[in-house]
């Protein structure tokens, strides 16, 4: 055992220990990412941080105890899952994005289409690592599915932790806001951190879960990486960044249904095009007069603040909304709509909107179910199951899809009205692209000629291409 002279000129063992969510460097060696705490008279640093300062350590020649992680009780969980009846070859692509991540010293994110098994790829990471594994979802829907997959694979039971339930096992799998409650406690529980749909990761607190963790290795899956606010850079730090993507297109044919995408410009009925060209002046007016740049959603959201104090700019807002709306809503889509659903009468369709209000109103007019986030948890199991097995040939939604719900195939997309979110336009693409034999998926969408709306299907336009450098 090495022994170094601390601040205060006497000798002290070299020892890493593990409290609430950070790393306690006792000996007075001052290592990377470490600061002096004065109260526990040590050098301190976050969790996250173990597998960095154990190599340095290493790689130092400095001997030490360590006695950081108490990993929860494991099972043989290699053998598990190769016993298990429910084990699923992974193909090619899978096996590429978890070599990858291997290569990656066990960390980073891979990304991949919805419908293309990343859940797969986060069961046989478990058993490759073999070690105490914490689950990470954004919903309940979610934390279900993976239970129930994860208990098929290994075939022993699966922990669980969110919906008022807390029992931790070799694997289990939690909501993020359950784990951001108990971060503290759980950071040096578990060897392997699976983050699903991780573009939620970077939010405010939710960071703290990878901050506050010893974990060495860790997972990210998602279908979409980049976030509008850029805090998908944060990733780098947290888990390893991105090393592994596939799109929609590369793998449409042979994993993926193939599809495609129709978008049909609408004109406006003149009323309504009257009505829109006032609303948006009066907007675009004031913009110009105050010369601010809508730019980013961050721009916009000054707008939001500034109207709080500012009568012109709530007018300017209050005009924007308005336009947007007709945009959104036109009584020329719903005529279109109704051309889109004849023609594809013995199929089964999704058609999502942007707001709720839109949602009741295609369900009144059509007499087709919807779904929104005020839809109880039984009804929209039922209306999932009807369209399954074909009762319902059509479901309405805002939203409530685009993420964290498994959805039955379908073959036709409607996009009414939208945001230029990259997110939404993957998740929503995705539910159409379950691989059936003879099967063709069609997303269409409707946008509003003349209007902001070709802006926001521009952008659309580009969330399935693959950000410049990558590979």
């Amino acid at each position: 055992m090495i022994y170094i002279q601390g601040p205060k000129s006497y000798w002290t063992m070299i020892k890493l220990t593990f409290r609430q969510g950070t790393l306690l460097v006792l000996g007075n060696l001052r290592v990377p990412h470490t600061l002096w705490d004065e109260r526990s008279k040590a050098f301190r640093a976050q969790g996250m941080y173990y597998p960095e300062i154990i190599n340095y350590l290493k790689n130092s020649g400095i001997e030490f105890e360590d006695s950081v992680l108490e990993l929860l009780p494991c099972p043989d969980l290699k053998r598990a899952f190769l016993t298990s009846r429910a084990q699923k070859k992974l193909r090619n692509y899978q096996q590429e994005a978890l070599a990858a991540w291997k290569a990656n010293e066990k960390r980073g994110a891979v990304v991949l289409p919805t419908g293309s098994g990343k859940t797969l790829v986060g069961i046989q990471a478990i058993a490759d690592c073999n070690t105490p594994t914490l689950v990470l979802v954004p919903t309940l829907d979610l934390l279900e599915q993976w239970k129930n997959q994860l208990s098929q694979a290994f075939e022993i039971e699966i922990g669980k932790l969110g919906g008022g339930v807390k029992k931790l096992l070799s694997i289990t799998v939690s909501t993020y806001d359950s784990a951001y409650l108990h971060a503290e406690s759980l950071g040096n529980l578990f060897g392997l951190l699976i983050f699903d749909e991780v573009h939620h990761l970077p939010a405010s607190g939710y960071k703290s879960i990878a901050e506050f963790s010893a974990a060495p290795w860790r997972l990210g899956l998602t279908a979409t990486y980049e976030r509008e606010d850029g805090l998908h850079l944060e990733l780098s730090r947290l888990l390893g960044g991105k090393v592994y993507e596939k799109t929609a297109p590369e793998l449409a044919g042979k994993h993926l249904a193939p599809y495609k995408i129709k978008r049909i410009s609408v004109a406006l009925p003149e009323s309504e095009r009257e009505l829109y060209d006032e609303q948006n002046s009066i907007f675009l007016n004031y913009l110009k007069k105050t010369r601010l740049r809508m730019q980013s959603p961050q721009d916009f959201q000054k707008l939001v603040l500034k109207s709080g104090q500012d009568p012109a700019a709530r007018r300017a807002l209050l005009a924007k909304n308005k336009a947007r709306d007709l945009a959104f809503s036109s009584e020329a889509k719903l005529e279109k709509l109704a051309e889109i659903l004849q023609k594809h009468k013995e199929e089964r369709i999704f058609i999502f909107t942007e707001h709720n209000r839109l949602v009741h109103r295609i369900s009144q007019k059509f007499l087709i179910p919807a779904l929104t986030y005020k839809t109880p948890t039984k009804e929209r199991t039922s209306i999932l199951n009807k369209f399954k097995s074909g009762t319902y040939r059509a479901v309405v939604t805002s939203k409530i899809l685009d993420e964290g719900i498994d959805v039955p195939e379908a073959g036709v997309g409607i996009i009414v009205s939208g945001t230029g979110s990259k997110r939404a336009y993957v998740q929503r693409l995705g539910r159409l692209l379950r691989k059936k034999t003879g099967k063709k998926a069609v997303l269409y969408e409707l946008i509003a000629a003349e209007t902001s709306e070709i802006g926001t299907a521009r952008r659309r336009k580009k969330a399935l291409a693959k950000p410049k450098g990558d590979k």
